[in-house]
């Protein structure tokens, strides 16, 4: 008997044997099947109870068996009975060599189950907290079979939480179940990455009393914590950190990094691979991997190309702050104040127009435009060719490119809209979508510079004759300003609608702003799509700088097109559902006239108009042109839409 413990062991089983003797005889003259849980519970602790008491393990080692009777008491299981959990002991002194089975799961399910039967489910509301955390824990790396003996789970209930003591998670009694002794509790099994954990900020901040501080399960989850290498607990990881880095978590989900991440894939670099993970350190620490000395190398983890110019860039730079980042500050104030600029001026034009127009329709005006034009005898529908075959082209390629541009870019612009994340999958991922984008650019940027070449072959062929502020050319001249004002005098009803050359103003507006914006957009775009050569010879800096202009600016023209642009061409009353000259080529020669008459005058006096009259488009051009119009039409009021839902946060 020696074998079984202490010598007074032997008096302890004989006293708790007789006791359970009385109590299983007062329930049965009570009627009462078991005895009262305080009861039954004294007559384990008369045992387990006692400072000390162990007994030999099934490898033969002494096992300690002592559980705190006050502690046990105070914890949320305090007033269960032993054999609630305990299920396999039946008498005292037990039976050597029975296996003492405890099913947390199970358990916690029936009750819930008992309570979801008798309608008590208010009055056990922690219950059903305890059941989802359960679910949780089920689907966790913890509930699946040991690599090493898969007879067991990697960590069970008592494992974190302790077999006698348990209390919520944020309780603030010291010992084994409070959140603040979680490294502890993990470090049992993972010792390395606890004495990691130790040296790193948040160790140290918690040794020295933060309770603040981040412990392992406010990184990592208490219970539905999985492997750290599967995407998704990549990206929970990442906004863990971000409940207390708020700031930067914000600064970081506006870099391309970030917004990877928010469309739910893992491959761009988040928090933890560039400030590490359980090491951590402050960044003016020598060994923060983000302290200047070590910085480049941190970025050569992902980009092997790395150059001195990657360790000056500002992952959490912010347009709010002008004395840490002047770069930035500089830029997003100029791109707002161009945006404002642009859209106050040219939205107030269009709602003039619109009124204007409208109320000439309304009052007849619109057909009151003098003697109708004059077509050659014989010819009833005469149309005056406008736009020759590769203008159309290049407008119809431009189009395509611009549209597929914005598209691809505002599935990251706006990752953080609910639409983007189905747009991204659509588009296969950020990196087809990428590879879309960049060909699309490339399309945007041949017609660009094969206009420049056609541009210069153009001026060189008639450089005698080429008037570069004629009525030909697309640069404004003092005649713009001029018909500006006059424009805005016939919105109000204070002067007559003006009459214009080949080129209106705001025709040339349109001309010139691919010019501005292939000079922002297609710089930025340049800088990001080749980093390591931008990297070479700039700062790091302008990457944040270059994230911001082409941006903003790319948001401008998708706004613009699809609004001012649509409308000065489509939407205005005169022209509403759509104008098809741009790709027919051709417009009836009486609108024409109407819309250029000092260009029909000119040509007309000139002898030259004739050269310029072709026949009507037949009826298949006619109805291909409006079919593309209206899919292009209907494409762009769709990205607009977009665009004005992520701008707003939807």
């Amino acid at each position: 008997m020696g074998s079984f413990g202490p010598p007074w062991l032997l008096v302890q089983l004989a006293r708790g044997a007789c006791l359970a003797a009385g109590l299983v005889m007062a329930g049965a003259v009570a009627g009462d099947p078991e005895p009262a849980p305080s009861a039954e519970n004294a007559l384990c602790l008369n045992c387990h109870g006692m400072p000390g008491f162990a007994m030999p393990g099934p490898d033969g080692a002494m096992r300690a068996l002592h559980v705190d009777r006050q502690r046990f008491g105070a914890s949320v299981h305090g007033q269960q009975a032993c054999t609630h959990c305990h299920q396999d002991i039946d008498g005292v002194p037990h039976q050597k060599g029975v296996e003492h089975l405890v099913g947390c799961v199970q358990c916690h399910r029936d009750l819930w189950d008992q309570a979801q039967r008798t309608d008590s489910t208010d009055e056990h509301a922690r219950l059903g907290e305890v059941v989802e955390q359960i679910e949780r824990y089920m689907n966790s790396v913890h509930a699946r079979p040991s690599m090493v003996d898969q007879s067991h789970t990697n960590a069970t209930c008592y494992h974190c939480h302790d077999a006698h003591y348990v209390d919520p998670i944020n309780g603030d009694e010291p010992g084994r179940y409070t959140r603040l002794n979680s490294p502890a509790v993990c470090g049992s099994c993972h010792a390395q990455i606890r004495d990691d954990y130790l040296q790193s900020v948040h160790g140290t901040a918690q040794g020295a009393g933060n309770v603040e501080a981040a412990v392992c399960i406010d990184c990592h989850t208490p219970h539905n914590i999985d492997s750290p290498t599967i995407d998704s607990i990549k990206l929970a990881i990442t906004q863990n950190c971000g409940n207390c880095h708020q700031q930067s978590l914000r600064s970081y989900m506006g870099t391309y990094h970030g917004q990877v991440n928010t469309l739910g894939y893992a491959f761009t670099a988040k928090c933890y691979d560039c400030h590490g993970s359980h090491q951590v350190q402050p960044v003016a620490d020598p060994r923060s991997r983000m302290h200047e000395s070590n910085r480049l190398e941190t970025c050569r983890g992902c980009h092997e190309e790395a150059t001195a110019g990657y360790a000056s860039f500002q992952p959490h730079g912010t347009a709010h702050d002008f004395h840490k980042y002047p770069q930035i500050w500089i830029a997003s104030k100029f791109m707002i104040g161009l945006l404002l600029g642009t859209f106050a001026f040219f939205w107030l034009h269009s709602a003039l127009w619109y009124y204007r127009e409208w109320r000439d329709r309304k009052q007849g005006k619109h057909l009151q435009r003098g003697p109708a034009a004059e077509a050659p005898a014989g010819q009833e529908s005469v149309y005056f060719r406008r736009f020759p075959r590769m203008w159309r082209l290049a407008h119809l390629v431009g189009a395509l490119s611009i549209m597929t541009l914005v598209l691809t870019g505002i599935a990251v612009l706006y990752a953080e809209s609910a639409w983007a994340t189905v747009l991204m999958s659509l588009l296969g991922g950020p990196k087809w979508a990428a590879l879309i984008h960049r060909a699309a650019a490339l399309g945007f940027i041949g017609v660009f510079f094969a206009h420049l070449v056609y541009l210069a072959w153009y001026v060189g062929r008639n450089y005698r004759t080429f008037r570069w502020f004629g009525p030909n050319s697309l640069i404004p001249n003092w005649q713009d300003f001029k018909d500006i004002a006059a424009m805005f005098r016939w919105f109000i009803g204070r002067g007559p609608r003006p009459e214009f050359e080949r080129w209106t103003y705001w025709e040339k507006f349109d001309y010139w702003a691919p010019f501005w914006g292939m000079t922002i957009i297609g710089i930025s775009g340049m800088m990001m799509w080749f980093p390591s050569l931008t990297a070479e010879y700039l700062p790091g800096w302008v990457f944040n700088v270059a994230t911001i202009v082409h941006g903003e600016e790319a948001f401008l023209a998708a706004v613009f097109l699809f609004t001012v642009h649509f409308f000065n061409n489509h939407f205005r009353p005169e022209k509403f559902p759509q104008e098809i000259v741009m790709f027919t080529g051709a417009m009836p020669l009486e609108t024409y006239r109407r819309e250029h008459e000092l260009e029909y005058r000119r040509l007309r006096d000139s002898g030259e108009l004739d050269r310029y009259l072709v026949a009507a488009p037949s009826r298949r051009m006619t109805a291909a042109s409006k079919v593309l119009g209206a899919v292009l039409i209907l494409v762009g009021l769709a990205l607009l839409t977009l665009v004005l839902l992520g701008f707003l946060g939807i």
